[in-house]
């Protein structure tokens, strides 16, 4: 048929108009519904042009298109329900040429035909069958076959709803353990706090009181109209989401994708200020399925305990004269409590505190919590008898379950109004995978963490120290108050600093425990970027990081916070590679503190110790001392000072045996050290050497987070690296280690080798443009310069780095690797070839050729 040219065409001047209505903010519910009324149109026409009502077939709409809600690209589902299986061969024939003509015009159409017994016996055995069902909209054809369906669909054998309830959790539950509502890419539909969530209520509301839209269920007083109020408010904002994301994307696409985001915002009005425009819809959109997941939880308990009667099942056990314990839930036992006593509404979680059987909060209860919370004229830290009910909260072993139920359910936003601004706060970048909020609940998570026995494997010395501090409080302070002023503008550790003073004096903290908490938090940052991106094998660095820890107290509160803000940061950040970075510098720290102050290194001492050290495994595995120490005579003081015993007989082993070849000798560690891989090449230098092994790595998708770069005396590489798998673990297939020593074997053998292409860059990386910055740092070690890079983690960055080193006549001698979500934010340590630090000139001339090349490196991938 031709005219599905035509309908196509309608179909895009139907989204123009679509599109011009959204952007002049024209109500969401007019826009779906307005294209839900076309396709009906459209549908009925065409079914009536082909003689379709000469046949005993009903037309049905079902699911979302059933509700009359249709979305740009979203799907339209169809029942073609016959009376019988057998229809004519015309009737066959039409029903095609119907189906055909629909998907010529361009529409995304999801259909099934069946009779009236197929489809009830299909829906009784399939929850989402059924589901869809309970929503159908007849839209033409034999409406008395639509009639029957109808009426068989509310019949009491057709899931009852306390079946359908629980089949409705079930799915609910397992769909939940797909995504998190705080994933960076969200599923606007199936996220815990999405679409789903909201229809779920709607539809085992919908099952038992056959009501036919949110808005009927509060004459049958499950909802109350507050409630109603916020469920629609958050499907609106979702809807818009949903409704630009399928304008921009030109497809059925429902997840809120990086490379879409900038787009999204920009349809929806949102413009850059203080906050990305991005930011601030992302920061909507996590308060909005916030908002979702607590009405979800509520109402599906609400609607458990009012229609299906199962509160029998909980056992009641009084806990004094305001409060009960209903199974695992808490419930109050005067609904005016909350509204009459503000500081019952904290008094409450530390009775949670205070039980361990208590998992969550009642339904009634949490309503009258809700009401109560949203009544409140000012902050409840302004109330004194509210701020003793925190402290005790804050003093109490399990305190922290305690915060997170109440950052769960919105009061510690009530309680602290600075906590509220940075509710759903995010940052545009790949490293920050959660709101500011859901992050610092993580980090207080993780503190608890360290106390748990089970921990003591993946955390052995935070498990220690969690223990050792004097006041933990003072600790899960520090971490609520260290991004709490993300956000704002200027340095949130400073800002958060003083709002930590300003709360540790309202509550009553005495002035060393309020220096602390702000020390904490001003300085939250100082030990992760020392161990990251600093030399601490130098004793100027870790005697730097020293002096500003103070002792060994401030030492011990600092390392746990690092620890657990890490491992809040996304679930990729923490690894064995930086628990052995914060671990050496913790002692490295401790040694110094315990010596009162660092005494100068004697160089000679510390080579012929690791000399001893090392000679004695030699000996034992049976080398002679006399080629150990001819080999040692060709290194400089500079290795030994650089590698511990274990490397040095382990490299020396190697390369006596390894004998005069000009090959070179590539090295893997077979089981992990200092949390990865040791990667040592030993080869004859050569022009862009470190460049090459950059290369070869990056194409082999392995991440460098440290090198050592060095020659000997007679101009022999020395160079060690640590390595590690995208995933943060250590390289430790067979295959793997020898697939990595071979390509780098076959790269440095020759004097140009033909190196492999980058990889190209993946597309979450796309969207994000990090501008090149290239800085230089006061350096204590003489004849050397200290340079910090930001740059985009593009693939081949470090190669790419490596070239302008050699173009710019500059030497390597060690790096720090960092990745920082998008950022790379790597640290060199770089001299001449003369062994000098770069003058003022030579750094200009590398930081512009660093600019230039990396720019252009960037945008050709």
């Amino acid at each position: 048929m031709n005219n599905a040219l035509v309908a196509k065409q309608q179909l895009v001047e139907l989204n123009q108009r679509l599109m011009a209505q959204f952007t002049a903010h024209e109500s969401i519910e007019s826009l779906v519904s307005q294209r839900s009324q076309f396709v009906d149109t459209l549908l009925s026409d065409t079914w009536c042009q082909l003689a379709l009502n000469d046949f005993p077939i009903s037309l049905i709409a079902v699911g979302g298109y059933g509700r009359s809600e249709l979305h740009p690209h979203s799907d339209i589902d169809l029942l073609i329900l016959l009376q019988t299986d057998a229809i004519c061969q015309q009737a066959e024939a039409q029903l095609s040429a119907f189906i055909t003509f629909l998907w010529d015009a361009g529409l995304e159409v999801g259909h099934s035909v069946r009779t009236l017994p197929q489809t009830l016996d299909l829906g009784r055995n399939d929850i989402t069958i059924a589901t869809n069902l309970i929503e159908a909209r007849y839209l033409c054809g034999n409406e008395y076959q639509f009639d029957l369906l109808y009426d068989s669909l509310r019949q009491q054998d057709f899931w009852p709803s306390e079946r359908f309830y629980s089949a409705k959790k079930a799915e609910q539950q397992n769909r939940h353990t797909k995504g998190s509502a705080f994933d960076l890419e969200p599923n606007l539909k199936t996220c815990p706090g999405g679409l789903r969530d909201i229809q779920t209520i709607a539809w085992v509301a919908m099952r038992h009181f056959d009501a036919a839209k949110l808005e009927d269920l509060v004459a049958h007083e499950f909802l109350t109209p507050s409630e109603l109020d916020e469920l629609l408010a958050c499907q609106r904002f979702l809807w818009q989401l949903r409704f630009a994301l399928h304008m921009i994307s030109n497809r059925n696409e429902n997840r809120l994708l990086f490379d879409l985001q900038r787009q999204v915002a920009s349809m929806m009005g949102y413009e850059d200020a203080t906050q990305l425009a991005v930011e601030q819809m992302m920061k909507q959109y996590y308060r909005t399925v916030r908002c979702v997941i607590e009405l979800n939880e509520m109402l599906l308990q609400l609607f458990k305990r009012a229609t299906l009667g199962q509160t029998h099942a909980l056992v009641i056990q009084p806990i004094n004269e305001c409060y009960q314990r209903r199974g695992r839930f808490i419930e109050v036992l005067d609904d005016s409590l909350f509204s009459r006593c503000p500081e019952e509404i904290i008094r409450l979680f530390y009775i949670v505190a205070q039980n361990s059987n208590i998992q969550g909060i009642y339904a009634p209860t949490l309503r009258l919590l809700r009401q109560a919370r949203q009544g409140l004229s000012q902050a409840l830290q302004e109330d004194d008898a509210c701020r003793k009910a925190f402290m005790d909260i804050l003093k109490h072993p399990r305190g922290i379950s305690s915060l997170s139920l109440m950052h769960k359910h919105g009061i510690l936003s009530s309680y602290l109004p600075a906590w509220r601004k940075i509710e759903g706060q995010m940052q545009f970048d790949l490293f920050h995978a959660y709101t500011v909020d859901e992050h610092t609940h993580r980090l207080l998570l993780n503190i608890d963490r360290f106390s748990q026995a089970d921990q003591k494997d993946e955390f052995p010395l935070g498990a220690i120290l969690i223990n050792q501090l004097p006041k933990k409080g003072l600790l899960v302070l520090g971490a609520i108050f260290h991004d709490i002023a993300k956000g704002r503008g200027g340095d949130h550790s400073k800002l958060g600093a003083k709002d930590a003073v300003d709360f540790c004096k309202l509550h009553g903290l005495n002035d060393h425990d309020g220096r602390m908490v702000a020390w904490l938090v001003e300085q939250h940052l100082v030990m992760s970027i020392t161990a990251q991106r600093r030399d601490i094998s130098d004793p100027e660095v870790v005697a730097e990081f020293a002096h500003k820890v103070r002792d060994a107290v401030h030492l011990s509160y600092l390392y746990c916070l690092t620890v657990a803000d890490i491992c809040a940061t996304n679930e990729k950040t923490w690894n064995s590679w930086k628990g052995s970075l914060l671990s050496d510098l913790y002692f490295s720290t401790q040694r110094v503190l315990a010596r009162g102050k660092e005494k100068p290194i004697d160089v000679r001492a510390r080579v012929q110790e690791i000399q001893a050290k090392a000679k004695k495994e030699l000996l034992r595995r049976g080398l002679k001392e006399k080629d150990m120490e001819t080999l040692w005579s060709r290194f400089k003081s500079d290795y030994f000072l650089r590698h511990q015993a274990s490397q040095v007989a382990w490299h020396t082993e190697a390369i006596i045996k390894h004998g005069q070849q000009d090959e070179p000798l590539i090295l893997l560690s077979k089981q992990a050290t200092r949390g990865g891989t040791e990667l040592f090449v030993y080869s004859k230098d050569k022009p862009k050497l470190f460049a090459t092994v950059m290369t070869v790595l990056d194409n082999k998708n392995i991440n460098v987070h440290d090198a050592n770069i060095m020659t000997s005396k007679d101009n022999y590489a020395l160079d060690t690296f640590v390595i590690l798998e995208q995933d943060g673990e250590a390289i430790n297939q067979l295959s793997r280690i020898q697939s990595i020593r071979k390509a780098l074997e076959k790269a440095l053998a020759s004097d140009n080798p033909k190196l492999p292409k980058f990889r190209k860059m993946a597309r979450i990386m796309r969207p994000f443009n990090v501008p090149t910055q290239v800085s230089f740092l006061p350096s204590a070690r003489q004849g050397t310069s200290l340079m910090e890079l930001i740059a985009l983690d593009s693939p081949g960055l470090l190669a790419k780095v490596g070239d302008i080193f050699y173009r710019c006549d500059v030497t390597l001698i060690a790096a720090k690797i960092t990745t920082i979500g998008e950022r790379a934010e790597d640290f060199f340590i770089l001299q001449t070839h003369e062994g000098k630090a770069l003058d003022e000139p030579s750094q200009q001339k590398l930081a512009q050729s660093l600019t230039l090349a990396l720019s252009a490196h960037a945008s050709s991938m």
